[in-house]
């Protein structure tokens, strides 16, 4: 990880950031505002538009925390200037997803509709194409924030091995099985 940590930041235009007294980073861009604790051994210096993390010392301890918090900036970075999107498809006959605000409802094939209620800083949005499986896409500029949602959302029916159906991730590739085999 310590080679990571040696990369410099870049900061986009219109993305500041402050460096609190108790160490905590706030990265602030157009899409939102996100902070962090950061180890106090850890030095964030940030000059000319280009933020820098450096270790005290040469422990596995320090390399460690230096790849993952230069990691943790450079994704706030990245979320604050872009953001992150998670796209999900919802497979199989009779299968639906419906957005009403923040709340996503879903028939997966059990008896009642899933009502699933998503944090503020997320946005989802469901399409629904004429002949194409129901599309949910997740919006956020915390990349962290938008994992855990669309984890949560593929558990609630993952993807089984026979017939592929359930949600999964756009592109995510399904192991499948074959059935029982016909005797002689």
């Amino acid at each position: 990880m310590s080679r990571i940590g040696k990369l410099p930041v870049n900061l986009p235009k219109g993305v500041t950031v402050n460096i609190d007294k108790e160490n905590v980073v706030s990265v602030k861009g157009p899409l939102g505002e996100l902070s962090q604790k950061v180890d106090p051994d850890i030095k964030v210096i940030v000059e000319d538009n280009v933020l820098e993390l450096q270790r005290p010392t040469e422990s596995k301890r320090h390399k460690s925390l230096h790849g993952l918090y230069r990691a943790l900036i450079n994704n706030m970075v990245e979320g604050v200037s872009n953001g992150f999107k998670k796209e999900l498809e919802v497979v199989g006959v009779g299968y639906k997803a419906e957005a009403k605000g923040q709340i996503l409802e879903m028939a997966l094939g059990f008896s009642h509709e899933i009502h699933f209620q998503l944090p503020t800083e997320v946005k989802v949005e469901a399409v629904t194409e004429k002949r194409g499986n129901p599309k949910i896409v997740l919006s956020s500029c915390d990349k962290q924030l938008v994992g855990q949602v669309a984890a949560k959302i593929r558990s609630f029916r993952k993807p089984e091995p026979y017939k592929g159906k359930g949600i999964r991730f756009v592109g995510e590739q399904i192991r499948r099985k074959a059935g029982k085999s016909a005797s002689k």
